[in-house]
């Protein structure tokens, strides 16, 4: 089983914590879901075409800033080209491109659970982050959803903001679940050096949160969303039991998924099964625009160590965890003597339980980076 990820690269203005690639200019619209189209024929009788395609991801930018009859011409064109057995078909949207027509046209293309991009209900907090939206949008926008045809749909929240209270961050939660979803994504935020907020930060101009005041947000989401029903599976990722997302689920266990759209990134196993590939498409939309994602770029072949290794950082992300036996029988790995005193001892600190399948507890994910920096090193 694969995924599909399909990267809309347009945007009505750039967040000031975001570094995925996007245009602001919307002018090419209809060229690109063209040329995606173009790409996605290209892709016939190819490999990619030889397994089931079990979820298909829209993400970006801004993905419903397309029209759904847009979205309905590029599904079509996937179920003419690969081989569906469709779990989930996700496209992320933002709460001011929202309508109850627009959802119901999504609805009729085939999309079956929205993520929407709320991130705080807060004034000044989505003017910190430039959220193209108010909190008012944000509310209409999920009693539309919450009101329409989507079973499931899930909401992002971000949380370790400068000068953002646990008070302010409590508020958002509790208006959030006023609304009952069964899924919810709440990212604790990174700051990336290309973005505005890196800048700023790096010039002195914003001072990021205390790890003691972004450790104290992680508690009070884990706490008050498992309170709600709505249980941690991975480290920024909560859900009802069976809400949880396939898609993302795919990246996690390492199953094979194709990238379309510029900027769009694939993971490939290899025929041997002991090496895989991983490549993306030039970050360009004109030279998209121009055939460019007929090259692949930034092409790297993982051998199987690569891949342990990377198994390692993403399995233990999840609640889930490893299972030893799995990791001997596909990557031929081996947790070496310190790997196994260092999970040891944070058994006895209360941060992972160890057996034959190893994952961390919930005060292990609250610091899962660094644990999983100390591992690797190990290796």
């Amino acid at each position: 089983m694969s995924g599909l990820y399909i990267h809309i690269p347009f945007c009505k203005q750039a967040c000031s914590y975001c570094d995925f690639y996007f245009v602001t200019r919307q002018q090419n619209k209809q060229d690109f879901v063209d040329e995606l189209i173009r790409e996605i024929h290209a892709k016939k009788d190819s490999v990619f075409t030889e397994e089931p395609v079990r979820s298909i991801y829209f993400g970006g930018g801004t993905p419903s800033l397309l029209t759904a009859e847009q979205v309905n011409a590029i599904l079509d064109a996937i179920r003419d080209v690969f081989d569906t057995d469709l779990k989930e078909i996700t496209l992320e949207m933002n709460p001011d491109d929202v309508s109850r027509e627009y959802l119901s046209g999504l609805k009729s293309a085939g999309i079956n659970r929205a993520s929407m991009g709320i991130q705080s209900f807060n004034p000044e907090l989505l003017k910190f982050m430039n959220r193209a939206h108010t909190s008012e949008e944000a509310m209409k926008c999920l009693e539309i959803l919450e009101a329409s045809e989507f079973k499931v749909f899930t909401v992002d929240v971000i949380y370790g903001n400068p000068g953002q209270s646990l008070e302010i961050l409590e508020q958002d939660l509790d208006t959030i679940l006023e609304f009952n979803p069964p899924h919810i994504s709440a990212y604790s935020l990174t700051i990336e050096p290309q973005t505005r907020l890196g800048k700023q930060v790096k010039l002195g101009r914003i001072t990021p949160p205390e790890d003691d005041t972004v450790s104290d947000h992680f508690d009070l989401v884990v706490d008050k969303l498992a309170a709600a029903g709505i249980q941690q599976y991975e480290v920024s990722n909560y859900a009802k039991p069976g809400s949880e997302a396939v898609h993302n689920s795919n990246y996690w266990s390492h199953e094979n998924y194709l990238g379309l759209g510029p900027g769009a990134h694939s993971f490939w196993w290899n025929e041997d099964q002991a090496s895989a590939t991983r490549w993306k498409n030039r970050s360009n939309l004109n030279a998209y625009l121009n055939g460019d994602w007929k090259e692949q770029s930034e092409r790297e072949e993982l051998n199987l160590a690569d891949l342990a290794e990377e198994r390692l950082m993403l399995g233990l992300r999840t609640k889930k965890g490893l299972e030893k036996k799995k990791l001997k029988s596909t990557y031929h790995f081996e947790f070496n003597d310190r790997q196994l005193r260092y999970l040891q001892k944070l058994e006895e600190n209360g941060r992972a339980e160890t057996g034959e399948r190893i994952h961390l507890t919930k005060e292990g994910l609250k610091i899962a980076d660094s644990i999983l920096l100390d591992l690797i090193t190990m290796t």
